[in-house]
């Protein structure tokens, strides 16, 4: 049953959609966890980085909403929870303003954050190269003229942004170090976004292929969405084993514990036969993706050799 929005305080909730910010913070708990592990830990760039990616996932989410709102996806047949401008409470001009202020909030934050962390201007503007496009890739995932995300390279962007650039960008502004086996967990994050993304778009594939929004599971089809779901999930959890591998840091391996929590997610993905019985294993991975790297952390800084 779809649930419905009745008041706009609900519906500015469901907007910003709090289920998806424990996925937004995994990556940079990751590459802090990592600096810790190398002896290279600032608490500012911690709080920071945190700060700036939730305003950056909250831009997002707000993006998605305007965005599905205009270009169709969110019509009344839709399957998957009901959206905050679907639901008339909150107006289109009202969910723009509000992705000004949150992408204005990101910006802010991310300048501070790189003021703190770097001294070299030739570094200073690749990572606000990067931070732009950050905030550009939340925009345009379906908002503007021909968002990307319609052409099924939410993938991709969420591969990058959520893992790699999270994980290393996050462990370089603590070290300004490079770092080759930090670029493992990179992945792993990577490959568990990802997942979240493609249960997501397995729970709208109907109401996607009507819009025209072109994911995976409405390129490849749901049976085969579901199997590259399999290897999303096993693939993150093979990224560590290398990683545990290279650095000799077999306490890592702690994070296998969610595991089975994974699994489960997994098969659930696989036998849901509606939007209402796949919906709940979105906020399952986002936080099992989060508690992988909470017992990484812990395994590695606290139990490792180093």
């Amino acid at each position: 049953m779809k649930q419905t929005i009745q008041t706009k305080k609900e519906a500015w909730l469901h907007s910003v959609r709090l289920r998806t910010l424990p996925l937004a913070l995994a990556s940079i708990f990751a590459g802090s966890f990592l600096a810790a592990y190398k002896s290279v830990f600032r608490w500012e760039i911690l709080l920071l980085a945190s700060l700036t990616t939730i305003f950056l996932q909250i831009l997002s989410n707000l993006s998605n909403d305007y965005g599905d709102s205009i270009h169709g996806a969110d019509h009344q047949d839709r399957q998957g929870p009901m959206r905050a401008v679907q639901s008339g409470l909150i107006s289109l001009p009202e969910m723009k303003k509000a992705m000004y202020l949150f992408g204005a909030l990101a910006f802010i934050s991310g300048l501070i954050l790189l003021f703190l962390a770097i001294q070299d201007w030739v570094l200073f503007g690749i990572f606000l190269g990067m931070g732009l496009a950050a905030i550009w890739a939340s925009i345009s995932y379906t908002s503007g003229n021909n968002p990307y995300g319609y052409a099924g390279f939410g993938d991709i962007s969420v591969f990058v942004f959520f893992g790699l650039m999270g994980v290393y960008g996050t462990y370089f502004l603590h070290s300004l170090a490079w770092d080759d086996s930090v670029i493992w967990i990179g992945i792993a994050l990577g490959l568990f976004s990802a997942a979240v993304l493609n249960i997501n778009n397995i729970r709208d594939i109907e109401s996607d292929q009507t819009a025209g929004k072109r994911s995976i599971p409405v390129r490849i089809g749901k049976k085969a969405a579901i199997v590259y779901n399999w290897f999303l999930i096993l693939g993150g959890n093979y990224c560590l084993f290398i990683f545990a591998f290279i650095t000799n840091e077999w306490t890592s391996l702690l994070a296998l514990a969610v595991f089975p929590m994974m699994i489960r997610i997994g098969i659930n993905v696989q036998k849901g036969k509606d939007s209402e019985a796949i919906d709940p294993n979105l906020k399952k991975m986002a936080i099992s993706t989060l508690v992988w790297v909470i017992l990484f952390g812990i395994g590695l800084v606290f139990l490792g050799k180093s």
